[in-house]
Formats: structure tokens, sequence, C-alpha cells
């Protein structure tokens, strides 16, 4: 996953024209030299712009432009090992940073001399104070204000079904009558599914039940040493028992399904895998930053190779999993320029404590990953992009995505580094049925995680076809209007137009056949650690 402000590394603003003259569709990652963007908020300050200060930011935005320059210009130099070296010099820009520095920064001097150098004392102390939790294994300071039912995933309902891998939570109807069809979201595995249910006014479970649908969520286990043999047949599989829970308790209604992020691939998965045995049970499937073709692959994905992979298996096969902070922690190192540093200058040069957001206290509660699930997922479905191919199997036989035919509506970020919205753009190409495409502002995260008023947010949205080919991402962004907002009541009003007449609301759980369970939301896998 991501931190919640990706800064954007494409120079086209929604609806402007992009001014290169490749084809976007076969543009990838790894051509391009990912400058830092810290940069360009470190210097911001009318203190950046008296000498000496100008000069040293000066110097060192040229330096880099030179360095992504020389870069660029190396010919017969594979893109995997161009972007490695571009992000090691990267590493080395970032930490070079003047904004990094007590004397070369005119904001930390101009602190130092007010408060005769305390700030400074108090940021060693915050260092020493990080230092420590991180030793003993603790979260970051301000991590404990945000605990699950209490500070977050505070939407009420039921777990209404639990089984070894997930519990499925119902959420208490918030309107009189609601749409015929049920929703059921399901989330990746890497952090904990809550990201769709943090504080009231940007909880999106909050928001559908508002507006009238019945909403489960599923929630993963947290896989431990015993769990290493799960594999993606069986997350599958428990796609298929969430489906079974939900239609026991609206029955013969057909179910409005969610994905986020490899959720949501999961999810493609299922629906095609449906879609080839004739289970009709799907009305819509909508993708949150789900990635299914791989071809373009996103700047952490072009990092694995087979060796990487071999490693990765290795390591997995000792323990059983892979500690999503390892994940976690690596992201960052590779954004050190939004992630680490600004902390570094704020929290330990200016002496001040920057709040944790909700998003970022969200991203430091990571979980395991079942060690063969997740490398089957990045051998065959990231280097061998074998779903898009049509070359993955489930139950023996392979699948293809051109058997989907239900209404898709797909969410894209246009600074995601994750999941690269023009890769996500070539999912019309892929399914039979048409594609709703929203383009939002924002990152991986905070491109779907806003509030319905969208302060400061914008998106472009259009309904796209298979037979519309020759449109690419880039004349697609450049014709299609920037809308100020929110996406959020456009999902609403998709799903809307595809829902049958209201309903009273279905009882909360109590079904046969399957294992009930009675906590109250958020319920128990929730705060495995």
């Amino acid at each position: 996953m991501t931190g919640p402000n990706n800064p954007p590394d494409d120079k086209t603003q929604p609806g402007a024209p992009d001014t290169g003259e490749s084809d976007p569709e076969a543009e990838t990652p790894q051509d391009a030299f990912p400058t830092s963007k810290s940069g360009l908020i470190q210097f911001k300050g009318p203190e950046w712009e008296i000498w000496p200060f100008n000069m040293m930011h000066q110097s060192f935005q040229l330096s880099q432009k030179s360095w992504h320059d020389a870069l660029d210009s190396f010919d017969g130099v594979p893109p995997r090992e161009k972007y490695i070296a571009s992000i090691a010099a990267q590493q080395i820009f970032d930490m070079a940073s003047p904004a990094n520095g007590v004397w070369s920064n005119p904001e930390v001097i101009a602190r130092t001399m007010s408060e005769g150098g305390t700030n400074l004392l108090r940021g060693a102390l915050h260092l020493a104070q990080d230092w420590q939790r991180a030793a003993w294994g603790l979260p970051p300071v301000g991590a404990d204000d945000y605990r699950p039912g209490r500070d977050v995933a505070v939407a009420p309902g039921k777990v209404v079904y639990r089984s070894d891998l997930l519990e499925l939570i119902q959420y208490s109807p918030q309107t009189e009558t609601v749409a015929a069809e049920p929703v059921l979201i399901v989330p990746a595995w890497l952090m904990k599914y809550y990201i769709l249910d943090l504080s009231p006014q940007n909880s999106l479970v909050n928001y559908l039940c508002g507006q009238g649908f019945t909403v489960f969520m599923i929630s993963w286990v947290n896989p431990g040493a015993q769990d290493g043999d799960i594999c993606m047949a069986d997350y599958l599989d428990a796609v298929t028992e969430a489906l079974d829970g939900v239609g026991s308790i609206v029955p013969d209604a057909r179910v409005h399904a969610i994905g986020y992020c490899l959720g949501g691939t999961l999810l493609t998965v299922k629906a095609a895998q449906m879609a080839r045995d004739h289970d009709e049970r799907l009305k819509t499937l909508t993708l949150f930053a789900s990635q299914i073709d791989f071809e373009e692959r996103a700047e952490f994905q072009m990092l694995l190779g087979e060796t990487e992979i071999l490693m990765l298996e290795h390591l997995m096969s000792k323990v059983g999993y892979l500690d999503g902070k390892h994940i976690a922690e690596a992201y960052k190192v590779l954004r050190a320029g939004e992630w680490i540093w600004p902390r570094h200058i704020n929290d330990y040069l200016m002496g001040r404590r920057q709040p944790m957001s909700d998003i970022e206290a969200w991203s430091v509660d990571t979980t395991r990953l079942p060690g063969r699930a997740h490398s089957e997922y990045l051998r065959s479905m990231v280097l061998n992009n074998a779903v898009a191919e049509g070359r993955y199997d489930v139950d023996g036989r392979p699948i293809s995505l051109g058997d989907i035919t239900v209404p898709v509506f797909s969410v894209a970020a246009r600074d995601d580094r994750i999941a690269p919205w023009r890769s996500l753009f070539k999912l019309r190409q892929l399914v039979k049925s048409s594609v709703t495409f929203a383009l939002t502002t924002g990152g991986h995260v905070d491109g779907i995680i806003g509030d319905p008023d969208g302060r400061g947010q914008s998106y472009q949205i259009g309904r796209l076809s298979k037979t519309a080919d020759a449109i690419n991402a880039t004349d697609w962004q450049e014709r299609t209007p920037c809308q100020d907002g929110s996406w959020w009541p456009e999902l609403v009003g998709w799903l809307r137009s595809h829902s049958d007449s209201a309903r009273k609301p279905p009882p909360m759980g109590g079904f046969k056949g399957l294992a009930g369970a009675t906590n109250d939301a958020p319920g128990t896998y929730v705060f495995q650690n």
C-alpha cells in the first residue's frame, strides 16, 4: 500500500493535453526517472528565496534534473536496471536535500534562533522516543489513538459468519427501505479492512448505508505460521463463502460486488470464474484501484524479478508468511521524500510532533501475507500477467476476463504509485461488458477515501466500451471534462441505476447452514497483531 499523500508523478493535469509524442498506452513506469516531488513542497516558503538558500535549493534541483536527463539518455540499458539505478539515485537526492539540514534550512534556523535551540532539544527527545518504541516493537506515537471499534471502524453492525479465513460483517441499515441488491465489499489482505470505514465522515460503509444499501464487508484473518499453505484458491473459495452468507440473509437477490486493491483483483478473478461456470449471483462489479493487467507495472512491482520472488519464497517458506510491515517500510524507503524526510524535518528539527491522521494510523496496522498465496499472486499475476492473458487456472480450468458481462465501475487515482491508472484503463479491452471509468485526483488511498462533500477533490468519469479500442488513456483524459467534488455520489447513482425497486431491510444475520457468529462489528480478526 501507499501513503495518504502521493504527490503527482504525472505532469498532465486532468483535462490538459499531454505533450509527449509516445503512445501513453505503451508508457511504463520504468521509462521515466521518478524524481522526488518533496522539493516542490520543501522550498515553497519565502525564506527559500533569500540568498544563500535560493542558491542552495536551485543548485539541488538542477542537479536532480541533470541526473534525470543523464539516466534517461542511457541507451541499451534494460528498463528494469535503469529504473533500479534511478531509485538508488533518488534515495541519495532525498537524503541530501538542503531542507533536511539544521543550517541549510532557513525555517529551521529561524525557529532555532527564536527558541534558543529548545526545538532541537525537543526533536532529540522525539527521536529517542521513536527509537525506543521501534526497538520494543511498539507502534509509532499517535497510532494508539486510532483503535478499531473506538476511534475507527465504528459503523454499527454484526459479524454474521466466521471461518478460518474471514469474518463477514453485516452493517446496520440507516434507511427505512434499501435497494433490493446487497453490497459485498472485498478488501485487500495487506491492510486491515477498515480503510473503508474510518471516521464517520469519510467512511464509505457509512455513506452507502446512508444512501439506502445493505452493506456486507469481509474482514480477513491475520495469517500465522500455521497458515503457510493458504493459497489463492482458498481466498477464492472464501469469497464464495461470503456470497453464500449474503445470499442466506438476502435470498433471491443478486449482489453488487466491490473490491479494493488486491481485493478487486481477487474479485475480478472470481467474477470470471462465476461467468465461466454460469453462476449469475453478481449484479455489478466495482473495482477501486485494482490492477488486473500487469503489463505496465507500478514502480514497486518493477523491483520484482524472478530472483527477488525466489528470495521472498525462501523467506516465506521458513515462517509461512511475509510480514506486511516489511512491505510498508520498504515502500516508505522508496518514497522517502514523502514519508521519511518531511517527518524528520517536522518532528526532529522543528521540534513539533506532526499529528498522525487516521489514514496514516491505518497504514501502520498491517497484516501478515500468507506465503503460498502471495507467492502465487506475485508470480502468476504480477510477473507473468497470467490473468489478463487468459492463462490463469481456477479449479483446473482457465478463466477468461472476456466472459465477464456484468456492468463494471472502475475507479483509478491519477497519482497512484501502486496501481497505475493507465493500466487500469485497459480493463475495457479485457471484459465483454461496458466499463464506467472514473479517474480521481489523489493516490492509492486518498484517491479512494475522502468524503461525500469532496472538498479539494475532482474527478473525470465516462462510459467505455470494448469497441472503443482506438481511445487511449491520454486521449480519454484530454476529452473528458473534469468535475469538482467527490466521485462517491457517481457510484451511488450508478449502483441505483442497476438496482431493482427498494424493499425493507433484511434481518441482521441469523441464517442457517453456515457458522453464524454474534459479535458486534468490527469483529475479532481486526484486532489480531
